[in-house]
């Protein structure tokens, strides 16, 4: 099978047939061979009888059903399990994404050898309030994976099967997929500029809370993919500092009293001075760090995929 289609969605029973229309005129223009997985997100609406009615039209048409509300990572991570295309393609059930730019990113994939291309949507139909955030975004995710990418947000991508079957998508993670590709050996990663198209049906499910979720999800991904399975080189070595800084300081906090007795006077004590408290709190916060490490690294060397290595090839 040529290319795999996977869309997640939620309340989205307007734009689904118009969708599937889409994208079959375009698999039939390019005689691909193709699968499309629809992923119901929990939706409260009627898009799973819809998906049901597509589906005894299409024998190509999958269908998944979340009892309730997930979110777009794990309607991803399921989808990815299920396809069976060379290619696979994610995109929004909301028809922003254009269908019509599926042709070039499975040449990319095919022919360029890209593991996975990322769409940018240059010109956006999108309020200031949306742009500018997402902007800001865009720049601390390039600047922290090192991705050069304009748009990582963008739903509409292409991957090499491979890579789909050897990620995992999970919190809100979809909004780093590339940065999770690159941490799993996937370092061919290519951009095109897609055609973004106005919202025709319903509205938005994403409010401002992403971009402070997003932060986050990126401090984890970054910190994982650094020190997750080597916790005592981050906690270690930090613990260390504050232990040294708080050994300095009481190394300060004794002369000083040393030198007081020399003198013959005997009445500074030693909790009067400033350097007492921060050696007392720095090495205290010292030592857990340090224990923090330890206990980390016993985790990790107890984890079933602490040895989850990706092997390209054997001969």
């Amino acid at each position: 099978m040529d290319i795999s289609v996977v869309i997640p969605l939620y309340n989205e029973a307007e734009s689904l047939p118009e969708l599937h229309a889409w994208i079959d005129r375009v698999m039939t223009e390019n005689n691909f061979s193709y699968e499309i997985i629809f992923v119901d997100d929990g939706s409260t609406d009627h898009s799973w009888q819809i998906i049901e009615e597509l589906k005894k039209k299409s024998p190509c048409i999958h269908g998944i059903r979340f009892r309730r509300n997930y979110g777009k990572s794990p309607g991803l991570h399921c989808g990815f399990q299920k396809v069976q295309g060379d290619v696979v393609i994610t995109m929004d059930a909301d028809l922003q994404d254009s269908p019509d730019e599926i042709p070039e990113l499975y040449r990319m994939i095919k022919e360029d050898g890209f593991d996975l291309v990322s769409g940018w949507k240059k010109k956006r139909y999108d309020p200031l309030s949306k742009t500018l955030p997402t902007k800001l975004f865009n720049a601390t995710a390039r600047r922290i994976s090192g991705i050069k990418l304009h748009d990582f947000n963008c739903g509409l991508k292409s991957y090499k099967k491979e890579v789909v079957k050897n990620i995992e998508i999970y919190n809100d993670m979809h909004r780093y997929i590339p940065y999770l590709a690159k941490n799993a050996g996937f370092a061919k990663i290519g951009e095109k500029e897609v055609q973004h198209q106005a919202r025709k049906y319903g509205k938005t499910k994403f409010g401002v809370n992403r971009f402070f979720n997003g932060y986050l999800d990126l401090m984890t991904l970054w910190f994982t993919s650094r020190f997750g399975k080597k916790p005592m080189h981050f906690f270690g070595i930090l613990g260390s500092l504050m232990f040294l800084v708080g050994f300095i300081a009481l190394v300060v906090v004794l002369s000083m009293k040393f030198a007081s007795i020399v003198s013959g006077d005997l009445r500074p004590l030693v909790a009067n001075s400033p350097y007492f408290y921060i050696a007392l709190t720095a090495m205290i916060i010292g030592t857990q760090l340090f224990l923090a490490g330890f206990l980390g690294e016993l985790i990790a060397r107890n984890s079933s995929i602490r040895n989850n290595y990706i092997i390209e090839s054997e001969i």
